[in-house]
């Protein structure tokens, strides 16, 4: 089934709690927790204290998706603070494989994420060892930016190789989603799609999320 994950780098900071409950009355399934560090993106968000609150509010799972250089250096922290699922970048790590583990026996879902221009064929090598690829449809860093469609491609090229090794995965897209380009998305395999402005700007997030999922 089709997961919604609104992004909180989109919502009123003042009001973060209630912000996180009206996504969760909107039919939300998954919190997308963006996390940067200043050095693999220019900006920076989120640390592991305000994570440690949004998930001990216990009203959606977090899916910390982390745009930091080493996040090796991290993970414990993040999934001590109650992040269910963590993403890291193919382009952020030296040792993808390792990190993915290191996810794992933190007990948390392992995800990846590709760039714009980062190819899918890096996920190859470490197929089984990830629950959830990340596809950047814009370049990380800012919220509210126009869709790369010639990024969307990789989400079909993605679902075909998850196919043919017989491996589970989600595919996560993140960049510009809203309601016009999101059946474009689940046409090419899309199974959670992240959004930001577009859905905590609509005039009814609950319209927006119902809207999406059918």
């Amino acid at each position: 089934m089709l997961k919604v994950a609104p992004s909180l780098l989109a919502a009123d900071f003042l009001r973060i709690g209630d912000e996180i409950r009206r996504m969760k009355e909107a039919g939300a399934d998954w919190l997308h927790y963006d996390v940067m560090d200043g050095a693999f993106v220019p900006n920076i968000s989120f640390g592991q204290g305000i994570l440690k609150a949004a998930a001990g509010a216990e009203l959606l799972p977090c899916d910390v998706h982390l745009m930091i250089e080493r996040p090796e250096r991290y993970i414990e922290e993040f999934a001590a603070a109650g992040a269910k699922v963590i993403t890291v970048h193919a382009e952020a790590t030296n040792h993808l494989n390792r990190v993915l583990h290191q996810i794992r026996d933190c007990g948390c879902l392992a995800g990846v994420a590709l760039n714009p221009a980062t190819s899918p064929e890096c996920l190859r090598y470490v197929l089984g060892d990830f629950d959830l690829a990340l596809v950047m449809t814009v370049n990380p860093g800012f919220g509210g930016q126009k869709m790369v469609m010639s990024a969307v491609e990789k989400i079909a090229e993605i679902d075909a190789m998850l196919k043919r090794a017989g491996v589970q995965a989600e595919i996560e897209v993140d960049g510009g989603v809203n309601e016009k380009n999101a059946p474009l998305l689940i046409g090419k395999g899309a199974t959670v799609l992240v959004a930001g402005s577009a859905l905590f700007h609509a005039p009814d997030a609950a319209a927006f999320i119902r809207s999406v999922k059918a």
